[in-house]
């Protein structure tokens, strides 16, 4: 075959991004010596840059997922490379990564190589698609990128904004961490703990504009409950007296030692529900997607105070 001549897939050549893999050169009537003698340049194995120069962004996730899944089978971008993909401010841009996560089951015989660092799971999520191309999710993403990531500060920034952004929540994010082994990384704990704390004040922020936004009645906000004379019961985000309704945000997540966290929690709600006050959780994700849903959840308990027996006296300080 004459290398000047054109080839079967000259039409393809001019669009973008322009990357294929030796599987679709095939397709194409291309051989793996004819396409070598292109002015084309194999930038993963198996996978050609259709043009001299340097690749795109676009053409290097392209040819990222090419490479990945040239023998079938699923792959994702997943770490830096995928939050930048979600437009994370705190991430670096895409020309500047030297490296792209791609998520594949474990199953799959692929090896780093080049700008490809394979990043293997037992249980692969279900991608998001952004502009055009399989991405994992943000919990997932951030994961991948805090396990490779040694600096505090920008740790922090990327879990920081996947709340403050809305892109997800901080339970789903420590559970990422939590099944990536990273918790034992005290740089990757602290950012963590000031994770939760931001999240918590957001879904604190919902849960006013809940109340005031659907009209219910205004509770009594962070307070301890305590039998007059007796023990501390516990403490509570909302609580109206008058119905014996007390409601807590729940932000609580798979973590190191959650047995004790638990088993506490669930002690708290016992006793209160023996002493007649019906205990509602929300977790904050319900809060934000669900608002008119958890506002009926509440006003439903308040309206059915009035069938039950009068709940235990109480005493109620402020937290």
């Amino acid at each position: 075959m004459n290398h000047n001549a054109p080839l079967p897939l000259a039409h393809l050549t001019g669009s973008s991004p322009r990357v294929m893999s030796l599987a679709q050169l095939r397709e194409h009537g291309v051989s793996a010596s004819e396409a070598a003698g292109r002015p084309w340049q194999e930038i993963l194995p198996g996978v050609f840059l259709l043009h001299p120069g340097a690749a795109t962004s676009e053409e290097r996730l392209h040819a990222a997922l090419l490479y990945a899944g040239r023998r079938g089978g699923e792959a994702m971008i997943t770490g830096l490379a995928a939050l930048a993909l979600y437009r994370f401010a705190s991430a670096p841009a895409l020309l500047a990564l030297t490296r792209i996560d791609v998520l594949v089951p474990h199953t799959r015989r692929l090896r780093s190589v080049g700008t490809v660092r394979i990043v293997r799971t037992h249980t692969p999520p279900h991608p998001q698609e952004l502009t055009g191309l399989p991405v994992a999710p943000v919990a997932r993403a951030l994961a991948d990128a805090v396990g490779q990531l040694a600096d505090a500060g920008t740790v922090r920034r990327l879990l920081s904004e996947a709340v403050r952004g809305g892109h997800c929540e901080p339970a789903a994010v420590v559970r990422e961490l939590t099944v990536a082994r990273l918790l034992n990384r005290p740089h990757v704990v602290d950012a963590v703990e000031s994770l939760l704390a931001e999240g918590r004040a957001l879904a604190e922020d919902r849960l006013y504009q809940l109340v005031r936004g659907y009209g219910l009645p205004e509770p009594v906000w962070n307070v301890d409950l305590r039998l007059p004379g007796g023990p501390h019961l516990g403490g509570v985000d909302a609580f109206w007296p008058e119905q014996s309704v007390a409601l807590e945000i729940d932000t609580r997540a798979p973590r190191q030692g959650e047995d004790e966290e638990f088993s506490e929690a669930v002690r708290k709600r016992e006793t209160l529900e023996r002493l007649g006050v019906t205990v509602l959780h929300i977790t904050p994700r319900k809060l934000r997607d669900w608002p008119e849903q958890q506002a009926a959840v509440v006003r439903t308990a308040l309206t059915a105070s009035a069938d039950r027996e009068p709940a235990a006296y109480l005493v109620v300080l402020p937290r």
